[in-house]
């Protein structure tokens, strides 16, 4: 600090006044990039708020004039959502759904005449208010038969959809069937077929953790114990 003192003492006054200047232009320079600038970008945001406001505004009541027929097509949409229970899947659980559709489709094969090698469920997926429970089965039997099995499918009582489908063919071994004029058909083509069939649940509401379930038990166990410690409590005999 003494040094600086004395520098400039040794300044004469054109120095000085140089120096004085440039603080000055130094002093100004650090304003407007501080000071001036943040405040002139802060009012140019105020002024573009200001004047998205009455767009805002009108957009919120052309809402709220839209509330009737808003709730409307709610109401409607829960009247179809409504309707579509009885096409969905039995059961409570994704579990027990899947063993639903099963028996289904293996009801659906044993009156068609085809045979059922395996099936296999599937991992379900969540579709927002419903649950898609997939399985996979492995059949065989006539091109009829197979056809018949598909037909039933698709006009089942359920909400059933076939997402994939996959077909082999193999020659039957053996005579092959004549025709009313002599002539020799052709063999019939026995259907090696995999197929990924799926119905539809409603989701249901995620179960309360543990972490949360033991918290609001024990403040319950509290609130229990408050009115004991709050009665009076009787002396002791002397």
């Amino acid at each position: 600090m003494n040094r600086l003192r004395i520098i400039w003492k040794r300044l004469s006054k054109r120095e000085k006044g140089l120096v004085a200047l440039g603080g000055a232009v130094l002093v100004l320079l650090l304003g407007r990039s501080f000071v001036y600038d943040p405040f002139v970008a802060r009012m140019n945001r105020i002024s573009q708020q200001l004047e998205l406001e009455p767009q805002r505004l009108e957009r919120n009541q052309r809402y709220v004039h839209r509330k009737p027929e808003i709730m409307a097509n709610l109401e409607r949409a829960r009247g179809e959502l409504k309707g579509l229970e009885p096409l969905l899947l039995t059961g409570d659980t994704p579990s027990v759904s899947a063993s639903d559709l099963q028996r289904t489709v293996q009801d659906f094969a044993s009156r068609g005449g085809t045979q059922v090698v395996s099936t296999r469920v599937l991992s379900p997926e969540a579709m927002g208010t419903f649950t898609r429970i997939p399985i996979q089965l492995e059949i065989s039997g006539l091109i009829d038969q197979v056809a018949n099995l598909i037909q039933g499918i698709e006009t089942a009582p359920k909400l059933l959809v076939i997402n994939e489908i996959n077909i082999r063919s193999f020659a039957v071994v053996g005579v092959p069937p004549r025709r009313p004029d002599g002539t020799s058909a052709l063999p019939p083509q026995n259907l090696r077929v995999s197929l990924t069939v799926s119905g539809y649940i409603r989701s249901q509401a995620p179960a309360p953790s543990k972490e949360t379930a033991a918290p609001a038990k024990s403040l319950e166990s509290k609130k229990a114990a408050e009115p004991d410690d709050l009665q009076p409590r009787r002396p002791r005999d002397q």
